[in-house]
């Protein structure tokens, strides 16, 4: 997957207390049913769950929320304020998330994306996602039915991306 070529970078650090507003204003103005403030204290507060936001000229443009497990990274909630989309934050965040990933052993990223959410489904296909299953009346706030969708490693990925890394 390339990495962006945008004149304006963004940094990508782990999320912090005071970085929570900006998150949840990120959050309710991307779902229609955000998570609440609590709902984001519990999940950070878990062993394996991590978070981290994209920065652009000192603003909180986009966060991420995952979870590391022994062969895989499942990504909980990801956005991107709507005044930065289509600037390669989103792009800029799978990327950090790919680098993380090892052929032989964290190998694919999952996430779910509910059926409505056609543009979150276009973004990540376009990234190399695909959908590999429907999950039937998978969101207690609504029947509404979800695609598990993943990125998996290919070998020959990790092998020219060691090649790269080794020239």
């Amino acid at each position: 997957m390339p990495s962006i070529n945008s004149n304006q970078a963004c940094h990508i650090r782990w999320m912090i207390r005071r970085d929570l507003p900006f998150v949840l204003n990120i959050e309710n103005a991307s779902f229609e049913f955000p998570w609440t403030e609590d709902e984001f204290i519990r999940c950070l507060r878990q062993r394996d769950c991590i978070g981290m936001v994209a920065e652009r000229n000192e603003d909180v443009a986009g966060f991420m929320i995952y979870e590391l497990h022994k062969n895989r990274i499942h990504i909980l909630s990801f956005a991107v304020h709507p005044d930065y989309r289509r600037q390669g934050i989103g792009r800029s965040m799978i990327d950090k998330l790919v680098s993380k990933l090892a052929y032989q052993r964290r190998n694919r990223i999952v996430l779910e994306v509910r059926e409505t959410n056609l543009d979150a489904q276009l973004f990540f296909r376009q990234l190399g996602f695909r959908a590999t299953s429907v999950l039937r009346s998978f969101y207690e706030d609504t029947p509404e039915d979800a695609f598990l969708m993943q990125y998996r490693v290919a070998l020959e990925t990790m092998v020219n991306e060691e090649g790269r890394s080794a020239a």
